[in-house]
């Protein structure tokens, strides 16, 4: 499901989609970089956390909230958050900061709405496509942060949530490389590219 650990330093995307042992093979797709891997109306693709999301958004939220955040929240005090905060009407705050860091984390872009947005009007749909985002890469939340990573212990893998911005540095230092290769390969001068 996912690729063994590295010793590089420069991240890629650790999750690579394995159909054949993967017990959520309905998410399993190829993964595009850069984009949700359904849209925020799908709540179709699996209906039972959607009707659980539309009776307890709470829980989801909280389930969600401890896998995006690496367990520095648990599920129950995120679903209190939430539920606190959502009595007062302010619940969509606590949402897009999640769906916030939850793009961040896969370079995912601001969409439809920005983030604030899409969790003030469609907070249920939202919640629902970050709960299918999660699964689809890897991360079950339903079993919480700490369920998740004796799973990845187990099967020898490395957890799908990288470090914000880290899928894009190789891109940046694509040219550098690139230059440096050629200086250091006896390649004339003439065919240095300008910078």
């Amino acid at each position: 499901m996912f690729l063994p650990k590295t010793g590089t330093a420069i991240a890629i995307p650790v999750f690579s989609p394995d159909p054949e042992t993967s017990s959520y093979q309905a998410y399993m797709k190829p993964l595009p970089e850069g984009l949700w891997t359904t849209s925020i109306c799908e709540c179709y693709e699996d209906l039972s956390n959607c009707v659980f999301t539309c009776f307890c958004p709470c829980i989801t939220m909280g389930r969600n909230s401890e896998i995006i955040n690496r367990g520095e929240i648990s599920c129950r005090s995120a679903s209190l958050l939430h539920l606190a905060t959502g009595v007062v009407l302010f619940g969509w705050i606590f949402g897009s900061k999640n769906r916030t860091n939850l793009r961040q984390h896969f370079s995912l872009p601001e969409s439809p709405l920005p983030d604030w947005c899409t969790h003030l009007l469609c907070m249920w749909c939202a919640l629902c496509q970050e709960h299918r985002e999660l699964l689809t890469r890897g991360a079950d939340p339903t079993l919480g942060w700490e369920g998740n990573l004796a799973k990845w212990n187990k099967d020898g893998v490395t957890p799908p949530i990288v470090v914000p911005r880290m899928l894009h540095i190789g891109s940046f230092l694509a040219p550098a490389i690139a230059v440096n290769q050629m200086i250091f390969d006896d390649t004339p001068s003439y065919c240095l590219p300008l910078i």
